[in-house]
């Protein structure tokens, strides 16, 4: 083979894996999941690590990634202007994002590492949920640091579009702020403008609300908003949240949702309450039934955190909200591993069919306000329902398509199917999940058994 054909096929190969890493993601034609430029679902699976480009340097921050591509996510959500004092405090290279916090003079210098860091996780099949800048800069509610004004804001974002057009990138706008005042509608939608001018609107954008919130209730009909975002937070243990996917399912104009800031992992629970006990934190178990009330209500995906992850605490740095343990100590703590169950499920059961199906649930023994939640498959082949504490309910198998009725449990903690039974009978069933109590939550598949699906997970 000559030179010319070596260099040639090199070219191609080259642009092969720069289309797949820049691959853009789209939303579906009936507008309730994200999709791959081919069609193919995606399944935002996020982790939240806020402070990625800020305190880690690109041997720690290939470390983390490597270990979350692992794990199965597929967005990490990170902020380029972080919460903590992220315009004065210089990165771990030791370079400030911006000089003299003007947005209009970024450093190269510091986004030269951000740079390295979105084309690591781009290696890894990774999207980078990218927030410009948290919301303490430019919220009216903020008491000092506010740098953005909309010129400034729309002028921003567009350095932001163009620098990373092409890669894959969802934006991630608001930052834990809230909509108060008018200046503050027109910060936030002139960073948008500017980012969809950069990118040339090839690149989906959200906002992230103050928790508990939902962009919906600020920019649900804006043209910029592709997909709706709420933060359920970090209240209570047994808190609702596929209670905001409900909402946003309604809506009029159909628009995907997704938590992107659920209970973490290992943070006290309702810690910014008065009086509550900071050794009361969030298990795995909570994190699981957050993430499964959440999309078997309806959204396209779900977002993990963990209090020592976010700040990517080290005892270095001041711990925020009781951090206790190493960043990369937990990133193997057992919710993470989880997800990965969580996305198994889904890609092996087509999720991109699913629609919340209450009605299914006839009757739930479910206690304290801790519902099963139902999602059936479009086309009827098979259905899913989430017990989150292991109590019996009765379904209606005759929604279930097919002559013959395939029950399956699988189990959240370990990703292992069990084949149930097969029968061919309709009418209504009850169900009681192996084990029950708290920490002991399941999900029944009930599927059409003349297709032959494969059983999910392990088994």
């Amino acid at each position: 083979m000559g030179k010319l054909h070596v260099y040639i096929i090199l070219v191609f190969v080259i642009l092969y894996f720069q289309s797949v890493a820049g691959q853009s993601l789209e939303i579906s034609e009936n507008g309730r999941h994200i999709v791959k430029a081919d069609g193919t679902p995606f399944f935002y699976l996020g982790d939240t690590a806020w402070e990625l480009f800020h305190r880690l340097d690109i041997k720690e921050a290939d470390y983390y990634l490597k270990n979350r591509a692992d794990k199965g996510f597929t967005v990490i959500q990170a902020v380029v202007l972080s919460e903590l004092n992220g315009i004065t405090d210089p990165n771990a290279n030791g370079d400030l994002p911006l000089f003299n916090k003007d947005p209009k003079r970024p450093n190269e210098a510091y986004f030269k590492h951000v740079d390295a860091i979105v084309d690591k996780a781009s290696s890894l099949g990774l999207v980078i949920g990218m927030l410009p800048t948290w919301g303490s800069y430019w919220s009216s509610l903020s008491e000092k640091d506010i740098i953005f004004n909309p010129e400034s804001a729309k002028e921003f974002g567009l350095f932001l579009g163009k620098r990373y057009k092409g890669k894959p990138i969802i934006w991630i706008l608001g930052g834990d702020r809230n909509i108060r005042t008018d200046n503050d509608r027109k910060i936030v939608e002139a960073m948008a403008e500017g980012i969809r001018q950069g990118c040339n609107g090839q690149q989906l954008i959200t906002f992230h609300p103050r928790g508990p919130g939902m962009s919906s209730e600020y920019f649900h009909d804006a043209e910029w908003l592709d997909f709706n975002m709420y933060q359920s937070s970090h209240g209570q243990h047994g808190h609702d949240n596929g209670l905001y996917a409900e909402h946003d399912y309604a809506l009029e104009t159909t628009k995907p949702t997704l938590d992107g800031e659920p209970r973490y992992e290992g943070i006290p629970v309702g810690f910014y309450f008065k009086g509550t006990d900071p050794m009361d934190r969030f298990d795995d178990y909570d994190v699981r039934q957050a993430a499964y009330w959440s999309v078997f209500s309806g959204a396209c995906g779900h977002t993990y955190g963990n209090n020592n992850i976010w700040q990517m605490y080290t005892p270095d740095h001041r711990p925020i909200i009781g951090a206790t343990i190493p960043w990369k100590d937990a990133l193997d703590h057992p919710g993470a591993y989880q997800m990965k169950h969580l996305r198994t499920l889904m890609e092996a059961r087509s999720f991109s069919k699913l629609a919340p199906k209450p009605e299914m649930i006839m009757n739930s023994m479910e206690k304290n306000g801790e519902p099963v939640r139902a999602v059936l498959a479009s086309d009827s082949s098979f259905a899913m329902i989430y017990s989150p504490r292991g109590k019996a309910f009765a379904v209606d198998k005759g929604m279930v398509s097919g002559s013959n009725k395939k029950a399956i449990w699988y189990d959240p903690r370990y990703g292992v199917s069990y084949h149930l039974s097969t029968s061919d009978t309709d009418g209504i069933q009850t169900y009681k999940p192996p084990t029950s109590g708290r920490g002991q939550d399941w999900i029944l598949i009930l599927e059409n058994a003349d297709l032959n699906l494969s059983m999910p997970g392990f088994h």
